[in-house]
């Protein structure tokens, strides 16, 4: 009798990740892994979003039903959960789950909790009054993504600033799984937050509802939160009828590292980032030739029996990227052309290089200090700036729900001081009537 013997297992394909050494080819990939999004198909995309706006502008509920079951395969009816669906949700979470959430809840809170501006009170040289006031706006509209993964920090990341900020009424919208209903521990999410209007809906069908409302869904002032390619160009196309936190991107992370690094703890960093979709960045710039070579093996012995293996190895290998730097100064000089979503500074001495980094939207500072931490109850937001933006944008914050108004009071002293200045600016624009208002309250013609 023959021994049968099992098939061989082939060999997994080793990682082909891109290791650079000549700054200005790295230069060059990093505006090219930046601009990952940019594309030649990225018009139809737009023009397919639009047909979804229009549809949902002129069919409200019925619109948002329909496309819902062609993109998620459920019939969403009714729209909006019942507040006690929250609750359950809450109450099934496990105990050490709510422990969790809670600890997340309370680091976030109290860090937003600072961020409230003062309002301004102040005297002019002629005893005129000038202030500025903050306000939140009525109604904010917080996106919560679902499809490859359930997001509970992203409700909080979301939910706490536009409380703290004093939002009257916080609608959430988040697909619906398979079974049509969210994710249980994105709604015991909401619960501890203080969210009771949360809508089954995502895509751009949401943002849709959001910027004009629909018969279950009200118009919101402000939609915050982060989603796909689709999410965000309906964000960019109804902005200006309705503020948005940012047109969010692929996450990101860049990781500076020296001779002092783990090779684990970097790869195991870089995966954090890969694993999230196929278009993520994962970018490592290190001074140590040992631990370029280190990283690649490291990342292959933890993608073994890795649960999402397929989409991290596919983000590495499409935008991942390892740079030999001759010095940290190059380092933070490339890290600063790239303005990286998340900065983390895996060196001897952290702060000092910190200091030196102008573009990012949080940075990271020394071994015990993952971009993991910031995701969940750092305190911080998440909800960062990505693809080059933190050039000239920052995190989510309680500023995003909040609007300031002017004041001015001026008194006669103040404006017979300042009046011959205002009518001559005035006359030099030729604006007549802008130059007569002041002129009548000063005894000239006509007062």
């Amino acid at each position: 009798m023959v021994a049968s013997h099992p098939a061989p297992v082939p060999a997994p394909t080793p990682l082909k990740i891109t290791v650079l050494r000549d700054p200005g080819q790295a230069r060059d990939r990093l505006e090219a892994i930046a601009g990952r999004t940019d594309g030649d198909r990225l018009g139809e995309q737009e023009q397919r979003v639009l047909a979804i706006l229009e549809q949902v502008r002129h069919e409200g509920d019925r619109a948002l039903i329909e496309l819902t079951e062609r993109f998620d395969g459920v019939r969403p009816e009714p729209l909006r959960l019942p507040p006690e669906r929250l609750e359950q949700a809450w109450q099934a979470t496990p105990a050490s789950l709510q422990e969790a959430l809670r600890l997340a809840h309370e680091r976030i809170l109290a860090f937003h909790r600072q961020q409230l501006p003062p309002d301004l009170a102040l005297t002019g040289p002629h005893g005129e009054a000038l202030g500025r006031r903050w306000r939140p706006v009525e109604r904010a509209g917080l996106y919560v993504p679902g499809g490859r993964a359930a997001y509970p920090s992203t409700v909080l990341m979301n939910a706490v600033p536009a409380a703290v900020a004093g939002v009257g009424r916080l609608v959430m919208v988040t697909p619906p799984g398979p079974g049509g209903e969210p994710n249980d521990t994105v709604l015991a999410a909401a619960h501890l937050a203080g969210v009771t209007e949360v809508y089954r809906v995502g895509g751009a069908q949401a943002i849709a509802a959001l910027a004009w409302g629909t018969e279950s869904i009200p118009r919101v002032d402000v939609i915050s939160g982060p989603g796909n390619l689709y999410v965000t160009l309906a964000k960019k196309a109804v902005y200006g009828r309705v503020g948005i936190d940012s047109l969010a991107g692929p996450s990101e992370v860049l990781v500076i590292a020296d001779h002092t690094a783990r090779a684990d703890q970097v790869a195991a960093d870089l995966m954090a980032q890969a694993e999230h979709d196929p278009l993520a960045a994962a970018i490592l710039i290190t001074t140590s030739e040992d631990l370029a070579a280190a990283v690649p093996a490291a990342i292959e012995a933890q993608l073994i029996d890795h649960p999402r293996a397929s989409i991290t190895r596919q983000a590495l290998e499409e935008w991942g990227l390892i740079v030999l730097a001759p010095d940290l100064a190059t380092a933070a000089e490339l890290s600063d052309r790239f303005a990286p979503e998340h900065l983390e500074l895996l060196v001897e001495d952290p702060e000092p290089l910190a200091e030196r980094i102008r573009h990012a939207g949080a940075i990271f500072l020394g071994p015990y200090s993952p971009e993991a931490v910031g995701d969940y109850l750092a305190g911080p937001n998440h909800t960062l700036p990505t693809s080059g933006t933190a050039r000239f944008s920052g995190a989510l914050s309680v500023e995003t729900f909040l609007r300031h108004t002017s004041l001015i009071r001026f008194n006669r002293e103040a404006l017979a001081a300042t009046g011959g200045a205002v009518i001559a600016l005035a006359e030099s624009e030729g604006l007549h009537s802008h130059a007569e208002s002041v002129r009548r309250r000063l005894g000239g013609v006509g007062a």
